[in-house]
């Protein structure tokens, strides 16, 4: 067997401790998470979390950044598989809204992640979904899909409420019953944004 190189062995001691992190901080959270959760637990140091990290609140982020790059990517898949450029715009809700029925993401992302990052409105994550919301808004726009509206301010008020409707299910006593109603909720309030808007009783 070949030996392994440096590079090779720092990239493998870096997933470990993101391994190791993320299911430490999906099972008892980040309060209770310790050193040895992320340490002793797959044979490393703690001078290796120190110098991969810094300490645990740095591996705790890089976790969420982690979580947060398969989410997009998953709602990249989801909105790709939509019949039509509407249906794909409310997928880019619906879809972030529906994902807080996930144990992992309610944990670390929603529960832990504001008490610890911060509003999540300043992750650097934000700015990303904020885009991708304003180029969708402009396609709907341009094709006359939706009414005349202001493209940036709208895709920051309309990932607001999806971030705040996947907090809600998060804290929620009974998740999969809140989730019915955000996301029946979120798809009736982004429909007034349609130049036609379906008339319901």
């Amino acid at each position: 067997m070949a030996q392994r190189t440096r590079s090779e062995m720092i990239v493998e001691t870096r997933a470990k401790l993101m391994a190791a992190g993320r299911k430490a901080f999906a099972e008892v959270g980040y309060a209770e998470a310790s050193m040895d959760h992320f340490t002793s637990d797959v044979g490393l140091t703690r001078g290796a979390l120190y110098h991969h990290f810094g300490d645990k609140r740095g591996l705790f982020e890089a976790v969420v950044t982690e979580i947060d790059a398969e989410m997009t990517a998953r709602l990249a898949i989801r909105t790709a598989n939509a019949p039509n450029a509407w249906e794909a715009f409310l997928e880019q809700g619906i879809g972030y809204i529906e994902m807080a029925l996930e144990p992992e993401i309610r944990r670390i992302v929603l529960r832990d992640g504001p008490a610890i990052l911060g509003d999540p409105a300043s992750w650097p994550s934000a700015n990303g979904c904020i885009t991708a919301m304003k180029q969708s808004l402009e396609g709907l726009l341009e094709s006359g899909i939706i009414a005349d509206v202001d493209p940036e301010a709208t895709a920051r008020m309309v990932n607001g409420a999806s971030c705040y409707a996947a907090q809600w299910i998060a804290n929620a006593e009974d998740p999969m019953a809140v989730s019915k109603r955000a996301t029946a909720g979120y798809r009736r309030l982004v429909e007034g944004l349609r130049r036609h808007a379906p008339i319901r009783q």
